[in-house]
């Protein structure tokens, strides 16, 4: 399925241009334009899906297969320091593009990408509610 009005569906079928790192019939790895460090690519399903929870099961494994081998590529290619695989879900959480998309961010010692939070504190009972509500569903 391809949303006409999606601009990762254009992206991702070539119909708009982009420095592509990695494609194969399922997916497209192009360089983010507005990276976060040197090197930020984004994952890309040639499908639409909005996000993770409309994501088909066998395509969201591969997916994460896929940043597997192009992150490792991308680790020694640039000499990162590390890397993070981000992927939001919903505009709360920071997602701008509603088609599922992972973001592949190589990591260098001093870079201030900002990816971290500050560490809240919780409680057992917190804890104890979390994981009734979780395993009720």
């Amino acid at each position: 399925m391809v949303d006409n009005n999606c601009i990762f569906c254009k992206i991702a079928a070539g119909e708009i241009p982009s420095t592509t790192l990695y494609e194969d019939e399922d997916f497209r790895v192009i360089l983010d334009l507005g990276p976060a460090t040197k090197g930020h690519a984004l994952l890309i399903p040639k499908a639409h899906f909005a996000d993770l929870f409309a994501l088909d099961d066998t395509l969201g494994a591969k997916a994460l297969v896929t940043a597997k081998l192009i992150a490792s590529r991308m680790k020694k290619a640039l000499k990162a320091d590390g890397f993070n695989l981000v992927q939001n879900n919903g505009e709360v959480a920071g997602q701008t593009v509603f088609h599922f998309h992972m973001h592949l961010i190589p990591r260098y010692k001093g870079d201030k990408a900002g990816i971290l939070w500050e560490p809240k504190t919780t409680t057992p009972e917190e804890m104890q509610e979390v994981e009734r509500l979780v395993r009720g569903c």
